[in-house]
């Protein structure tokens, strides 16, 4: 092995958030998941996540560090999918990650999902290894549902348990205001278990022509999202927060996810600033829309390409 070989090697990647401009959760599918049908869309909100490797003859030893101690452990998801990387491409040596974290955590935009596929890019382009898209999509749904939409990026759209993906046509982009209370987290075990009572009360079908047009509309309009009901009715401070958006200006505003942010569309980048202001007690971010290219830009990244070179060989 030459010198060459044995040098260490760095990179600093962005994991960014996404809210789901639409979710709707359709029923309990017999392996116990819940069948979904949501349109997720990549925001220019971002954890960082810098790696670095070193080959070696033989083992393998990982370790990672934060700037936010509660998430460190085995289940972190950057720990899985180094490892599971690790494991699938035959790596020998250590790797060392920092995971300086922003998102919030707990308030459905995806944030440690985003960190695990940002860590599955980093060890390709990291090690030059080269896997079949199919394959690393397969990766990703064994980590987190949402975790295979953050290879893509962009707008999406993601039946199944969430973790079946079909990229979309980009909307313009837009100014999203998101506004994340300190004091209200909501974890995805309670959402759905909520959400599980709920659908054997729903008198309507789902609304799939209304979801069909969301998906291929440029203009993004038309949020829903299945988990609002239960959850503002634990949590009325969300429904205020949603309303407030409104209130100050917002074409449409919705809940993240399945957890306790908010968001709201802004046609005007100067209203949402303003609009911010008005929740001085929350952690409050005005960010973008990111298209597909943008994102794969961001990560030096392209699955597309991945794809294509998978078939070619």
């Amino acid at each position: 092995m030459t010198r060459a070989t044995l040098q260490k090697k760095s990179v600093r990647l962005p994991a960014f958030a996404k809210i789901n401009l639409c979710l709707h959760v359709v029923g309990k599918r017999p392996d116990g998941y819940h069948e979904l049908r949501t349109i997720f869309q990549a925001i220019s909100l971002r954890d960082t996540l810098e790696l670095s490797i070193a080959p070696g003859s033989s083992g393998f030893h990982f370790t990672l560090t934060s700037n936010d101690a509660t998430l460190l452990g085995p289940e972190n998801l950057v720990a899985r999918a180094v490892v599971a990387m690790q494991q699938e491409i035959g790596f020998h040596g250590d790797v060392s990650a920092h995971l300086e974290k922003k998102i919030p955590v707990a308030r459905g935009m995806g944030g440690g999902s985003s960190d695990a596929a940002t860590a599955m890019i980093g060890m390709l382009r990291l090690t030059g290894a080269k896997l079949p898209l199919a394959r690393l999509v397969e990766i990703a749904a064994g980590l987190g549902a949402d975790v295979p939409f953050f290879l893509f990026g962009g707008r999406a759209l993601a039946v199944n348990r969430g973790d079946e993906i079909y990229p979309l046509p980009n909307a313009p982009k837009q100014t999203i205001v998101v506004v994340s209370p300190r004091a209200i987290g909501v974890s995805t075990k309670d959402a759905f278990g909520w959400i599980s009572a709920d659908l054997t009360k729903r008198p309507e079908p789902p609304r799939i022509w209304g979801f069909c047009a969301l998906c291929w509309s440029r203009q993004g309009a038309g949020l829903s999202n299945d988990f609002e009901g239960p959850v503002f009715h634990r949590h009325p401070r969300l429904e205020e927060i949603r309303d407030g958006l409104l209130k100050r200006g917002a074409a449409d505003a919705a809940l993240a996810g399945s957890g306790s942010a908010v968001f709201g569309i802004f046609r005007n980048p100067a209203r949402a600033r303003r609009a911010a202001r008005a929740f001085p007690e929350d952690s409050v971010f005005v960010v973008e829309t990111l298209s597909r290219e943008d994102y794969g830009r961001a990560l030096g990244w392209r699955a597309d390409a991945q794809a294509r070179l998978s078939v070619n060989g």
